[in-house]
Protein backbone atom coordinates (compact mmCIF):
# COMPACT_ATOMS: atom_id res chain seq x y z
CA UNK A 1 0.00 0.00 0.00
CA UNK A 2 1.50 3.14 -1.21
CA UNK A 3 1.96 5.92 1.48
CA UNK A 4 0.95 9.85 0.90
CA UNK A 5 4.24 10.90 0.83
CA UNK A 6 6.51 8.23 -1.04
CA UNK A 7 9.71 9.55 -2.69
CA UNK A 8 9.19 12.95 -1.51
CA UNK A 9 12.05 14.52 0.13
CA UNK A 10 11.86 16.60 3.24
CA UNK A 11 14.07 18.75 5.37
CA UNK A 12 13.21 19.47 9.32
CA UNK A 13 15.00 21.73 11.43
CA UNK A 14 15.24 21.42 15.32
CA UNK A 15 13.96 17.79 14.93
CA UNK A 16 15.70 16.38 17.70
CA UNK A 17 12.97 16.83 20.12
CA UNK A 18 9.55 17.91 20.50
CA UNK A 19 7.21 19.50 17.58
CA UNK A 20 10.33 18.74 15.34
CA UNK A 21 11.42 15.15 16.20
CA UNK A 22 7.17 14.32 16.02
CA UNK A 23 6.78 16.28 12.28
CA UNK A 24 10.13 14.10 11.09
CA UNK A 25 8.51 10.97 12.55
CA UNK A 26 5.61 11.41 10.83
CA UNK A 27 6.73 12.84 7.42
CA UNK A 28 9.10 9.30 7.70
CA UNK A 29 6.41 7.29 8.48
CA UNK A 30 4.20 8.21 5.91
CA UNK A 31 6.80 8.04 2.73
CA UNK A 32 8.94 11.15 3.07
CA UNK A 33 12.74 10.41 2.86
CA UNK A 34 13.85 12.85 6.13
CA UNK A 35 16.61 15.25 6.78
CA UNK A 36 16.86 15.55 10.04
CA UNK A 37 18.75 19.27 11.65
CA UNK A 38 19.57 20.60 15.02
CA UNK A 39 22.56 21.19 17.04
CA UNK A 40 22.28 17.57 19.32
CA UNK A 41 23.57 14.49 17.77
CA UNK A 42 22.57 12.51 20.35
CA UNK A 43 18.85 13.69 20.13
CA UNK A 44 18.69 13.48 15.98
CA UNK A 45 20.43 9.75 16.21
CA UNK A 46 17.48 8.84 18.44
CA UNK A 47 14.90 10.76 16.19
CA UNK A 48 16.70 8.79 13.02
CA UNK A 49 15.96 5.36 14.62
CA UNK A 50 12.64 5.58 15.35
CA UNK A 51 12.08 6.76 11.78
CA UNK A 52 14.10 3.21 10.54
CA UNK A 53 12.77 1.16 13.29
CA UNK A 54 9.15 2.38 11.57
CA UNK A 55 9.94 1.35 7.96
CA UNK A 56 11.09 4.79 6.61
CA UNK A 57 14.28 6.48 5.79
CA UNK A 58 16.56 9.39 7.36
CA UNK A 59 19.52 11.03 7.67
CA UNK A 60 21.09 13.26 10.17
CA UNK A 61 22.84 16.48 9.40
CA UNK A 62 24.18 18.48 13.03
CA UNK A 63 24.43 21.77 12.82
CA UNK A 64 23.69 25.26 14.11
CA UNK A 65 21.74 27.23 12.19
CA UNK A 66 23.18 30.43 14.05
CA UNK A 67 26.64 29.43 11.87
CA UNK A 68 25.10 31.00 8.24
CA UNK A 69 27.75 28.94 6.49
CA UNK A 70 26.48 25.72 7.83
CA UNK A 71 22.96 26.14 6.14
CA UNK A 72 24.89 26.65 2.80
CA UNK A 73 27.10 23.98 3.27
CA UNK A 74 23.90 21.82 3.99
CA UNK A 75 22.00 23.00 1.51
CA UNK A 76 24.97 22.50 -0.99
CA UNK A 77 25.41 19.16 -0.02
CA UNK A 78 21.45 18.49 -0.84
CA UNK A 79 22.24 19.88 -3.47
CA UNK A 80 24.74 17.34 -4.80
CA UNK A 81 22.71 14.76 -3.88
CA UNK A 82 18.99 15.72 -5.45
CA UNK A 83 17.38 17.43 -7.51
CA UNK A 84 15.01 19.08 -5.27
CA UNK A 85 13.71 19.31 -2.09
CA UNK A 86 9.90 18.84 -1.83
CA UNK A 87 9.05 20.09 1.38
CA UNK A 88 10.91 22.32 4.13
CA UNK A 89 9.74 22.25 7.82
CA UNK A 90 11.13 25.53 9.77
CA UNK A 91 10.69 24.28 13.18
CA UNK A 92 13.93 25.38 15.23
CA UNK A 93 13.61 28.19 17.67
CA UNK A 94 14.86 29.90 20.76
CA UNK A 95 12.23 31.17 23.53
CA UNK A 96 14.47 33.40 25.16
CA UNK A 97 14.41 35.30 28.57
CA UNK A 98 10.80 36.11 29.44
CA UNK A 99 11.14 40.09 30.51
CA UNK A 100 9.76 43.41 30.18
CA UNK A 101 10.93 45.22 27.21
CA UNK A 102 12.58 47.69 28.87
CA UNK A 103 14.91 44.83 30.12
CA UNK A 104 15.60 42.51 27.18
CA UNK A 105 19.11 42.10 26.90
CA UNK A 106 20.30 43.43 23.89
CA UNK A 107 23.08 40.37 23.36
CA UNK A 108 20.55 37.42 24.38
CA UNK A 109 18.03 39.66 21.87
CA UNK A 110 20.51 39.38 19.15
CA UNK A 111 20.99 35.79 19.46
CA UNK A 112 17.07 35.35 19.40
CA UNK A 113 16.90 36.89 16.26
CA UNK A 114 19.61 35.67 14.35
CA UNK A 115 18.22 31.89 14.93
CA UNK A 116 14.47 32.48 15.19
CA UNK A 117 15.08 35.15 12.26
CA UNK A 118 17.90 35.63 10.32
CA UNK A 119 18.43 31.63 9.94
CA UNK A 120 15.08 31.64 8.40
CA UNK A 121 15.61 33.30 5.85
CA UNK A 122 19.22 32.02 5.49
CA UNK A 123 17.63 28.78 5.01
CA UNK A 124 15.13 30.33 2.37
CA UNK A 125 17.50 31.57 0.72
CA UNK A 126 19.54 28.53 0.52
CA UNK A 127 16.89 26.18 -0.74
CA UNK A 128 15.42 28.62 -3.02
CA UNK A 129 16.28 26.59 -6.05
CA UNK A 130 15.88 23.09 -5.02
CA UNK A 131 11.97 24.20 -3.52
CA UNK A 132 11.38 25.34 -7.06
CA UNK A 133 12.95 22.20 -8.50
CA UNK A 134 10.04 20.74 -6.66
CA UNK A 135 6.64 19.80 -8.66
CA UNK A 136 4.81 20.40 -5.22
CA UNK A 137 6.86 21.75 -2.72
CA UNK A 138 5.64 23.25 0.81
CA UNK A 139 7.30 25.18 3.35
CA UNK A 140 5.68 25.68 6.69
CA UNK A 141 6.99 27.02 9.55
CA UNK A 142 6.21 27.31 13.29
CA UNK A 143 4.95 30.13 14.96
CA UNK A 144 3.24 31.09 18.00
CA UNK A 145 -0.02 33.52 18.76
CA UNK A 146 2.50 36.01 20.77
CA UNK A 147 3.15 37.01 17.41
CA UNK A 148 -0.15 37.92 16.09
CA UNK A 149 -1.21 39.03 19.84
CA UNK A 150 1.33 40.56 21.39
CA UNK A 151 1.81 39.75 25.55
CA UNK A 152 3.24 41.39 28.49
CA UNK A 153 6.83 39.76 28.83
CA UNK A 154 7.05 38.35 25.42
CA UNK A 155 7.92 40.77 23.56
CA UNK A 156 11.76 39.21 22.53
CA UNK A 157 10.17 36.01 21.15
CA UNK A 158 6.43 37.46 20.07
CA UNK A 159 8.47 40.29 18.08
CA UNK A 160 10.92 37.21 16.13
CA UNK A 161 7.78 35.03 15.30
CA UNK A 162 5.80 38.69 14.22
CA UNK A 163 9.08 39.16 11.85
CA UNK A 164 9.20 35.61 10.62
CA UNK A 165 5.13 35.55 9.50
CA UNK A 166 5.52 38.20 7.72
CA UNK A 167 8.85 36.77 5.83
CA UNK A 168 6.69 33.68 5.37
CA UNK A 169 3.83 35.64 3.35
CA UNK A 170 6.20 37.55 1.61
CA UNK A 171 8.13 35.09 0.41
CA UNK A 172 4.29 33.18 -0.46
CA UNK A 173 3.52 36.09 -2.62
CA UNK A 174 6.71 35.57 -4.25
CA UNK A 175 6.56 32.31 -5.41
CA UNK A 176 2.89 32.30 -5.65
CA UNK A 177 3.15 33.05 -10.13
CA UNK A 178 6.55 32.00 -10.70
CA UNK A 179 6.87 28.44 -8.95
CA UNK A 180 4.62 25.67 -7.12
CA UNK A 181 6.28 26.38 -3.87
CA UNK A 182 3.18 26.99 -0.98
CA UNK A 183 3.79 28.38 2.22
CA UNK A 184 1.56 27.97 5.09
CA UNK A 185 2.24 29.19 8.93
CA UNK A 186 1.54 26.65 11.63
CA UNK A 187 0.83 28.06 15.35
CA UNK A 188 1.01 24.60 17.31
CA UNK A 189 -0.97 26.26 20.24
CA UNK A 190 -0.21 24.81 23.85
CA UNK A 191 1.79 21.64 23.38
CA UNK A 192 3.74 19.48 25.49
CA UNK A 193 7.26 20.71 25.03
CA UNK A 194 10.15 21.73 26.69
CA UNK A 195 10.23 25.46 25.99
CA UNK A 196 6.61 25.45 27.38
CA UNK A 197 8.06 23.68 30.21
CA UNK A 198 10.19 26.70 30.60
CA UNK A 199 7.91 29.26 29.44
CA UNK A 200 4.75 27.50 32.29
CA UNK A 201 7.09 26.25 34.75
CA UNK A 202 4.06 25.48 36.83
CA UNK A 203 1.81 23.69 33.97
CA UNK A 204 0.58 19.99 34.02
CA UNK A 205 2.11 18.84 30.46
CA UNK A 206 -0.71 16.20 30.81
CA UNK A 207 -3.40 18.62 30.24
CA UNK A 208 -1.50 19.71 26.49
CA UNK A 209 -1.50 18.22 23.45
CA UNK A 210 1.21 15.78 22.41
CA UNK A 211 3.86 17.16 20.05
CA UNK A 212 2.44 14.18 18.23
CA UNK A 213 -0.84 16.24 17.83
CA UNK A 214 0.85 18.75 15.96
CA UNK A 215 2.40 16.64 13.98
CA UNK A 216 0.25 14.85 12.22
CA UNK A 217 -1.84 17.73 11.51
CA UNK A 218 0.88 19.25 9.80
CA UNK A 219 1.72 16.18 7.63
CA UNK A 220 -2.10 15.97 6.78
CA UNK A 221 -1.78 19.65 5.16
CA UNK A 222 1.32 18.58 2.94
CA UNK A 223 -0.04 15.06 2.20
CA UNK A 224 -3.56 16.41 1.06
CA UNK A 225 -2.38 20.05 0.09
CA UNK A 226 -3.32 23.41 0.94
CA UNK A 227 -3.48 26.89 -0.25
CA UNK A 228 -0.16 28.94 -0.14
CA UNK A 229 -0.37 32.01 2.44
CA UNK A 230 -2.86 29.29 4.95
CA UNK A 231 -2.12 29.90 8.74
CA UNK A 232 -4.12 27.60 10.82
CA UNK A 233 -3.61 27.47 14.49
CA UNK A 234 -3.69 23.71 15.91
CA UNK A 235 -6.38 22.78 19.07
CA UNK A 236 -6.45 20.67 21.36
Amino acid sequence: MSKSLEGRLALVTGASRGIGAATARALGAEGAHVILTARTAKGLEEVEEAIHAAGGSATIAPLDLADGDSIGRLAQAIGGRWKALDILVLNAAMLGTLTPVAQIDAKEFSKLLTLNLGAQQALLAAFDSLLRGSADAAVLGITSSVGAFPRAYWGAYGASKAALDTLLLAYADEMAEISKVKVAIVDPGATATTMRAKAFPGEDPATLKSPEAVADRITAMIAEGFKTGTRIRVDA
